[in-house]
């Protein structure tokens, strides 16, 4: 049995990792999905530029939040991994694509295309899982004593594969206003184009999931409907509409930067919003964080290697994202 406090606080360090991935690395996933619409040679050049110092170490926090859940967690990652084995393959495998392309469109310019055809596929793939992997854990997963009890197609339902499209449009989103905010010229104009389309679209998607969510498990409509809960339900709406209006305003004004931090907030708002939806269960409705929490000297034990790694891992990263902080253009960094 895990001490409650401990459990938390790994609760807390596995929610920050997911949540630092998302962001970080959602943006070189919508990067990716956005591919096609950049023109070949310079266009596409300047997009690659722009996330190749940052790209690879972003992927740490996904190991971080897996490798997380399987020391701190190991029930639910138990539990879990059976469930969703589908969408989490297809996951690894589109990163893998994606990540091989990013390499090979540099070294073998002679099948470029084909490379740049990868990376928006395995940046699709990537992406439409995760977003199917988040949908079916919400909806819920059959659970007969202390295992997996579904079928192997249980994770593709109408919801999660709406949670998919979702947050392929918001990564999207995401990738658009980093271009934004990193490039100039010919891209940068397309990119503001393309992101003040996507602000609707967005703001349709999040509506949608938010309005369906309740419904698919009761405890998510006893959290926000019931007290105290209406306390966050009835603002968010107005916060949502407030952010999204802030990233329309600032790219029509002609910004650089606001709107990409905009975009941040938006997904930080939907995580809060999911954090109020399922805490304190790790797999929602089923399982909660202290039934699945490793033991007690396990959680010390890994405290304390924690303890060291994360904030390395915060201020490498920290401190490439302040190197390479300018403007970007066909050879590089300024």
């Amino acid at each position: 049995m895990g001490d409650p406090t401990l459990t938390v606080i790994w609760a807390a360090i596995i929610a920050t990792g997911i949540a630092a991935y998302v962001v970080m690395d959602g943006f070189d996933l919508g990067i990716g999905m956005l591919f096609p619409r950049l023109k070949v040679g310079q266009e596409r050049d300047m997009a690659m530029n722009s996330i190749a110092p940052v790209w690879d170490g972003n992927e740490t926090w996904l190991v971080l939040g897996g490798g997380g859940l399987l020391a701190a967690f190991p029930l639910a990652y138990a539990v879990i991994l059976p469930a969703l084995y589908a969408p989490l393959i297809a996951m690894l495998l589109g990163l893998v694509f994606r990540g091989v392309a990013f390499e090979f469109r540099w070294r073998d310019p002679a099948h470029r295309k084909y490379w740049d055809f990868a990376f928006f596929g395995g940046s699709l793939v990537a992406t439409l899982a995760q977003g199917i992997t988040l949908g079916a854990l919400l909806e819920g997963i059959e659970i007969e004593g202390r295992a997996y009890a579904g079928g192997w197609w249980d994770w593709l339902t109408p919801f999660s594969l709406l949670c998919g499209a979702a947050l392929a449009i918001a990564y999207q989103l995401l990738g658009s206003c980093w271009l934004v905010m990193k490039t100039t010229g010919s891209l940068q104009t397309e990119a503001r184009r393309v992101a003040k389309i996507l602000v609707p679209f967005t703001l349709v998607m999040i509506g949608a999931v938010s309005l369906a969510t309740p419904y698919v498990e009761d405890q998510y409509f006893s959290r926000w409907f019931e007290w105290p809960g209406l306390a966050v339900t009835i603002p968010m709406p107005l916060l949502i509409l407030g952010v999204t209006y802030m990233i329309w305003r600032d790219l029509e004004s002609g910004y650089d930067y606001r709107p990409f931090f905009w975009a941040l907030g938006l997904f930080l708002l939907s995580m809060v919003g999911l954090a109020i939806s399922i805490w304190p269960d790790v797999v929602p409705g089923r399982i909660s964080i202290y039934d699945a929490a490793a033991p007690r000297e396990s959680q010390i034990f890994m405290l304390v290697g924690a303890g060291v790694l994360i904030p390395v891992i915060f201020a490498y990263t920290a401190w490439a994202y302040w190197i390479f902080r300018g403007k970007v253009d066909e050879a590089g960094y300024h």
